[in-house]
């Protein structure tokens, strides 16, 4: 039996899980996912940078090959995957993801359509002078450093940051329980924002953000928020940005067109993008686009072929909006690390706050530095100056005395490192030209040094300097460079743009065509609606009208239900066309009994056999589902059987019994929903046929030999609900007013 000293500890395993998942959640926040407010930067992306300045990687100097750089900082620094190192670094490379690159790659880092980089072994890299003005002050004492993993090496906690890197280029990442997403922002605009906050540190948010404006996007683009919006979101630290693509009309000639896109959203891969846009073609579900094309080589050129020249452009972009990335949101979340090391949400005032103060403090710890150094150059040079003075004594010291520095030291009274000095000072030194420049430099040294005192005593000469430094800054990487110009454009569009059915469609006249066995079809253009259509054995003509492929066309069904269905949507060609009730759900013992075009601002006049019936206008006639909508209530065994659109301010019904009614229309009521009320009353039978006039026109009927209309109405007028008399000699055996 094997017996051990070790020593057992019980715990509560909620605690225990508890304690040690917090640790790993606060290691994954603070050395991984989120940057510093102070230099934007994560742990991986600080030590990328440390790592190339100490292989002086500067712009001047020649590249190196990426593994070189990912071997250093998993060796030293970074003590994780190289794969993640060195994808860390392609993006700090990429033009198209990173606002200002920090990092000058030779070769493939990668492309815009998604495509991956190449190996670290085919691949170069060195410093941009961006990087180097983020580094600006490691040698001076600017920022504390710290061990590395091993012990073997030191590593800065932070970078000096002459450049707000933070708000610049963004950043985003994912820890346990929270995450950032943060914008890059124009270097030129955050400069006057920087500049603003000095000279008045209880500036507004909206005064700030009226100079940084809104981000400034890589791959540029067109945020379509308004001011407002924007406002709320850098107030709050975090919200979304709408991002549409940059797109112009290209003039073919000859009244033909092409849209090219020529700037993306940020973050949306190409290639993606075009396959999405020629999916949804595939599909049909984009009928105002011909074709897409992707002509781009360096610079992004989508072409966009409109089905024909007819087809408004804005409105297929529009449309494109709606459905693919060419229009997407980016979500900030500015969660960072505070100047304490504690992850929270700050505003963009208290961002630009932050960075101020920590330039504050790098100001005063170089100053501090500086300020030690000429101490000790002068003191050096003071001692320098005693020997000249003293030169022939200093030489006979050195010459015979054993102990000359300690002799020198009481003679003149020097310090300890200016009789060293003295002592290592080659001969050639002892030149007159030699003195007079040791005075010159130590006159300016003294002058400096004054400076530097004045600047660490006054609060008011560091903000002043801190401002001159933001100046240069914005001088070598503003707006006034190729770099720094401003991309991402600010444009305000209507929450909702209603896109029609007549701009999907190409406006085509068509004659709708529906059989007695509940076939329907369509024919290009408006034939004679009494023509011989062709239809299945034992099949023939219910109803046709005349239309348009824009237009939205109505059924009344035998149960009091309306259904609609798209000009479009109706199968053409020579065939037969399709079952009715493929396209809607159609009851198996009802059929239709009316179809028209619909019409804005329309009221019809809807019936039953029974004789009752109301009037209904057009916002109750759309179904939004196949399944039609229920309007006309129903007793056991009727049937509606009338749709009439209102044309006049007449209406004359006539029953089975040959009992015909003239009355005003406006004695029937409006209704939404119901049974309606008696339009006639039969002691038999039921409503024969309905006819709408105006009273001067009077109405009309078949008659042998052709029609007659009858205006002397006194006979059969009367009130809503009443018999009526019998009809007109001559009117049709069938009941009808009209053939159909």
């Amino acid at each position: 039996m094997v017996e051990t000293n070790e020593k057992i500890k019980n715990v509560a395993l909620a605690e225990e899980l508890s304690s040690r998942y917090l640790s790993y959640a606060m290691s994954t926040i603070v050395d991984r996912a989120l940057p510093d407010v102070r230099d934007g930067l994560k742990p991986v992306h600080r030590r990328l940078l440390f790592a190339m300045r100490q292989l002086h990687l500067d712009p001047k100097s020649g590249f190196k090959k990426c593994a070189r750089v990912v071997g250093d900082v998993i060796g030293k620094y970074h003590p994780h995957g190289d794969s993640a190192v060195y994808g860390a670094m392609c993006r700090l490379a990429q033009d198209f993801s990173v606002r200002y690159p920090l990092v000058d790659g030779q070769g493939n880092f990668g492309n815009i359509d998604g495509d991956s980089p190449a190996a670290m072994r085919y691949t170069e890299a060195r410093l941009t002078e961006f990087a180097i003005a983020l580094m600006d002050g490691l040698n001076d004492d600017a920022v504390d450093f710290r061990d590395t993993y091993d012990g073997e090496e030191c590593e800065p906690v932070v970078m000096p940051g002459a450049v707000p890197n933070l708000l610049c280029n963004g950043s985003a990442g994912i820890a346990v329980g929270m995450a950032t997403n943060i914008p890059p922002h124009n270097l030129s605009e955050v400069s006057d924002a920087l500049l603003m906050l000095i000279d008045n540190p209880e500036a507004s948010v909206e005064s700030l953000v009226r100079k940084i404006k809104g981000p400034d996007f890589p791959t540029g683009g067109i945020i379509v928020d308004k001011f407002q919006t924007i406002l709320d979101n850098y107030t709050q630290g975090r919200g979304n940005f709408r991002i549409r693509a940059k797109w112009e009309k290209e003039d073919l000639g000859q009244g033909q067109y092409q849209i090219v896109v020529t700037e993306i959203p940020y973050q949306v891969v190409k290639s993606k993008l075009i396959e999405r846009i020629a999916l949804l073609l595939q599909d049909k579900k984009i009928p105002l686009l011909s074709d897409v094309r992707d002509e781009s080589s360096h610079d992004i050129r989508i072409v966009l072929e409109p089905k024909s020249r007819n087809v408004d452009a804005n409105m297929l972009m529009e449309l494109l909006f709606k459905q693919t990335e060419l229009e997407s949101r980016f979500n900030m979340n500015m969660n960072v690390l505070d100047s304490d090391n504690v992850p929270r949400v700050m505003s963009i005032k208290e961002v630009l706050r932050e960075f101020l103060q920590h330039r504050q403090k790098v100001l005063l710890r170089r100053s501090n530095y500086r300020l030690q150094k000429i101490n000790n150059r002068l003191e050096i040079l003071s001692g320098y100056l005693i020997a000249y003075l003293n030169l022939d004594e200093i030489i006979r010291i050195i010459r015979e005395e054993d102990e000359p520095k300690a002799v020198m030291m009481k003679a003149f009274s020097l310090t300890e490192n200016q009789a060293e000095a003295i002592l290592n000072m080659k001969l050639r030194s002892l030149r007159k030209l030699e003195e007079s420049e040791i005075k010159r430099e130590f006159d300016d040294l003294t002058a400096e040094k004054g400076g530097l005192e004045a600047l660490i005593a006054d609060e008011k000469l560091q903000w002043q300097k801190i401002a001159d430094e933001i100046k240069a800054m914005k001088e070598k990487f503003g707006k006034k460079t190729a770099l720094g110009r401003r991309r991402t454009e600010f444009a305000e569009v209507a929450d909702d743009i209603e896109i029609s059915m007549e701009a999907l469609v190409e406006k085509e006249p068509i004659t709708v065509i529906l059989s007695q066995k509940g076939w329907i079809r369509c024919i290009k253009g408006h034939t004679a609606l009494n023509e011989e259509f062709k239809f299945k054995d034992d099949d023939s003509l219910l109803m046709a009208i005349h239309a348009q492929t824009t237009d939205k066309i109505i059924l009344f069904d035998t149960s009091g239900k309306f259904f609609n269905v798209n000009g479009s949507d109706i199968p053409s060609g020579r065939g037969f066309g399709q079952p009715l009730r493929l396209m809607v759900d159609l009851g198996n013992n009802d059929n239709i009994c009316d179809m028209f075009v619909f019409e804005p601002k329309a009221g019809y006049l809807i019936a039953s056999d029974s004789g009752h019936g109301f009037v209904i206008d057009e916002n109750h006639l759309i179904a939004q589902t196949r399944n039609g909508r229920k309007i006309m209530n129903l007793a056991d065994g009727e049937k509606a059987v009338f749709c009439k659109k209102i044309t006049g301010d007449m209406v004359a019904v006539i029953g089975d019994n040959r009992k015909l009614l003239v009355f005003k229309i406006e004695e029937i009521p409006t209704m939404a929903r119901g049974r309606g009320v008696a339009l006639q009353k039969y002691k038999d039978g039921g409503m024969a046929d309905l006819q709408i006039f105006k009273e001067s026109d009077g109405f009309t009927y078949n008659r042998a030999g052709g029609t007659k209309t009858e205006t002397d109405l006194l006979t059969w007028l009367g009130h809503r609900a009443q018999v009526g008399k019998l009809a007109p000699f001559g009117f049709p055996k069938s009941n009808k007013f009209l053939k159909d």
